[in-house]
C-alpha cells in the first residue's frame, strides 16, 4: 500500500532497510503472528474459567472482575509506550522483552495461590502484551516493503488475531474442563519459551538509536495515566453508569492526562512517544478515527454473543466456545482473502464495503425472536458480520501503517493498538448502557445488536475521509 503522503521533514524513511529473503520472511511472519496470538488470547480465555478461579481462590464478585480488567487496563494502557519501545531501543530487543515479560507473569500467575498475586501477575500479563502486540506489528512493516507483500503479511497477521479473539472461550473451557484453570495461563510458558528461541536465531539485530536515552518518560507517564484512566473510567460507566463517581473521576482524569500529554509531545519532548509529525499524515489521523469506531462495534461484539448464547440458548462454557466457530472460520477466511481485494477495490472502498456488509449481519442478528435456536437466529448472521469484520481489518491495517517512517512504525503500531483498545472499552460501554434500557432479555440483544449495525454504517461514512488508493495500490 502507499495511501501515505509524502514524508515530511524529521520524518524521511529508512532507505537503508533490506528486503528480508522470501522463506526468512515466511518464518518471521509466523514468529510475530505466534505472539499475536497469545496476546489476543489472553484477553478473553479466563473468561470460561472465572467460576473455577472463583472457587479454587476464594474470589469475590468484586475482585473476580480484576482477572479480566487487570490484563485489560494495562494492556491498553501501555501500548503507546511499547510501540515507543521498539523504535527507540531495536524491535528484536524489544520483542523479547515483551515475550520474557508475557511468559513470566503467565507462569507466576498460573501457579498463583491468592487473590491479589493472580491478578497483580494478570496486570503484568497485560503490560508484556502492550510491549508485544505493537513489536509484532512493527516487525511485519519493516521486514515486508510496501506493496502486495506486505498487505498479505498485513492480512495474515490479522487473520490470526481475529482466531486468538474468538478461540478464546474454546481454548479456555476445553483446558479448564480437561485439565484445571491454571493451565489456561501455564501453556503460555512453553510456546514463550519457544518463540524467545526463534526471536534470537531469526530476527535481524536492530540497533538501539541515539534518542533512546531521550526516552519521553513525561510523555509515557501522561499516556499511560490517560488511556489507562478513560478505559477504566469508561468501564465504570458501563458497570455503574455514567453518573458513577468513579466513572467521572476516570473519565475526567484521563481527558486531562492526554490532554497534558499532547502538549508535552508538540512542545517540550525532544525524542515523542508519538511524534507530531504521524498526526499530520491523513492516513494515520483517518485511519486512526476508522480504527477507533471499527473497535468499537467488535471487541464488544464477542462479549455480547457470548452472553446471548448462555442467557438464550442456555449453552454452557464450552458450547458457547464451539458456537463461535463459524465467527472464527469465517474471519479468517475473509481475511486472508482481503489483499486480493484490495488489488480491485483499493483498501478505501474495500473499507466503505466490508462496514456496509457488517452493518446488514448485525441488523440480521438484531431481528432474533425469544425462543431462536442457533440455526434460526445466528448462524446467517454469523456469517455475514464475521465476513465484513474480516474484510474490514486488514485495509485498515494497511492504511494506517502505510507510509510511515521505519523509526516511527514502532509508535503508529502502538497508536493503532491503543485506538482499537479504546474504542472497544467505549463501544462496550455504551452498548451496555443500551442492553440495560432496553427491556426484556432479548430485547435488549436486540438493541445491542442493532446499534453496532448503526455504528459499522458509521465506520463506512467515516472511511470516505481517507485518502483514496493510487493506481499503483491495486497492481
Amino acid at each position: 500500500m502507499g495511501l501515505g503522503p509524502t514524508h515530511e521533514s524529521g520524518g524521511a524513511p529508512d532507505t537503508a532497510r533490506q528486503p528480508v529473503p522470501g522463506r526468512r520472511a515466511s518464518v518471521v511472519l509466523w514468529l510475530a503472528c505466534a505472539a499475536q496470538f497469545m496476546v489476543v488470547l489472553d484477553v478473553s480465555v479466563v473468561n470460561v474459567a472465572l467460576p473455577s478461579i472463583q472457587d479454587a481462590l476464594g474470589f469475590d464478585a468484586v475482585g473476580l472482575q480484576w482477572v479480566v480488567g487487570g490484563y485489560a487496563l494495562t494492556f491498553a494502557g501501555f501500548l503507546l509506550l511499547g510501540g515507543r519501545l521498539a523504535d527507540l531501543y531495536g524491535r528484536r530487543q524489544v520483542f523479547q522483552w515483551g515475550l520474557t515479560l508475557f511468559a513470566a507473569s503467565s507462569l507466576a500467575g498460573g501457579v498463583a495461590t491468592t487473590p491479589g498475586l493472580l491478578i497483580a501477575m494478570r496486570a503484568v500479563q497485560g503490560l508484556g502484551a502492550a510491549v508485544l502486540a505493537p513489536a509484532t506489528l512493527t516487525i511485519l512493516t519493516t521486514t515486508f516493503a510496501e506493496g502486495p507483500g506486505r498487505t498479505r503479511a498485513l492480512a495474515t497477521w490479522t487473520a490470526v488475531s481475529s482466531a486468538g479473539g474468538a478461540a478464546g472461550n474454546l481454548v479456555g473451557g476445553v483446558l479448564t474442563d480437561t485439565l484445571t484453570w491454571r493451565s489456561i495461563l501455564l501453556i503460555n510458558v512453553p510456546i514463550g519459551a519457544a518463540a524467545l528461541l526463534a526471536a534470537a536465531r531469526l530476527l535481524p539485530a536492530d540497533r538501539a538509536r541515539g534518542e533512546a536515552r531521550k526516552l519521553d518518560l513525561p510523555g509515557a507517564v501522561l499516556a499511560t495515566l490517560g488511556v489507562g484512566a478513560l478505559v477504566h473510567g469508561v468501564s465504570q460507566a458501563g458497570t455503574h453508569g455514567w453518573h458513577a463517581p468513579t466513572a467521572l473521576a476516570g473519565l475526567a482524569v484521563g481527558v486531562a492526562a492526554l490532554a497534558a500529554f499532547a502538549a508535552v509531545e508538540v512542545r517540550y519532548a525532544t525524542a515523542p512517544l508519538l511524534p507530531p509529525r504521524l498526526m499530520r499524515m491523513r492516513p494515520v489521523w483517518a485511519g486512526n478515527a476508522v480504527m477507533l469506531l471499527a473497535g468499537a462495534c467488535f471487541i464488544p461484539m464477542w462479549y455480547f454473543l457470548s452472553l446471548f448464547m448462555q442467557d438464550e440458548l442456555h449453552y454452557g462454557a464450552l458450547a458457547t466456545g464451539v458456537g463461535f466457530l463459524p465467527h472464527t472460520l469465517v474471519g479468517i477466511a475473509t481475511a486472508r482473502l482481503a489483499p486480493a481485494v484490495m488489488r480491485h477495490t483499493g483498501a478505501r472502498t474495500l473499507i466503505v464495503g466490508s462496514a456496509v456488509l457488517s452493518a446488514v449481519g448485525f441488523t440480521w442478528q438484531g431481528r432474533i425472536e425469544t425462543g431462536s435456536d442457533y440455526l434460526e437466529g445466528m448462524l446467517g448472521p454469523a456469517v455475514i458480520m464475521s465476513a465484513g469484520m474480516g474484510l474490514l481489518i486488514t485495509p485498515i491495517t494497511a492504511t494506517v501503517t502505510s507510509g510511515i517512517p521505519t523509526q516511527d512504525a514502532g509508535a503508529a503500531s502502538g497508536l493503532m493498538n491503543a485506538t482499537r483498545q479504546i474504542g472497544g472499552a467505549l463501544g462496550l460501554a455504551a452498548l451496555v448502557t443500551i442492553a440495560a434500557a432496553a427491556p426484556g432479555t432479548t430485547a435488549s440483544y436486540r438493541a445491542v445488536f442493532v446499534a453496532i449495525a448503526a455504528m459499522c454504517a458509521g465506520v463506512a461514512a467515516l472511511a470516505l475521509a481517507l485518502p483514496a488508493s493510487r493506481d499503483q495500490d491495486r497492481q
